[in-house]
């Protein structure tokens, strides 16, 4: 499911129209993005959990040239899925 075939099934379910869906989903994708910039967490109940993560600096391959080559230390996004997704994933 890509973003819009989300935004079709939040507004039907919901019964909003895909415009204003499509101004939420907008905006919570900013707000998620801001506050991990920030490095803070974001926690939903039930759901899961945002958070921004460090990666040290390292050493790699170029898989073209096989010539080593240094990885800089950045932050990745990462997602921890709550009890409530897991279970209702798996059941």
């Amino acid at each position: 499911m890509n973003k819009q075939e989300f935004i079709v099934a939040v507004a039907a379910q919901a019964g909003f129209t895909q415009a204003d869906v499509a101004k939420v989903v907008n905006a919570s994708l900013d707000v998620i993005t801001e506050a991990l910039k920030k490095g803070d967490e974001v926690v939903i109940t039930g759901f899961g959990k945002f958070e921004a993560r460090a990666r040290k600096a390292r050493s790699g391959i170029n898989p073209a040239t096989k010539a080593p080559i240094k990885i800089k230390a950045s932050k990745v996004p990462a997602f921890k899925a709550g009890k409530g997704l897991k279970d209702a994933v798996n059941a």
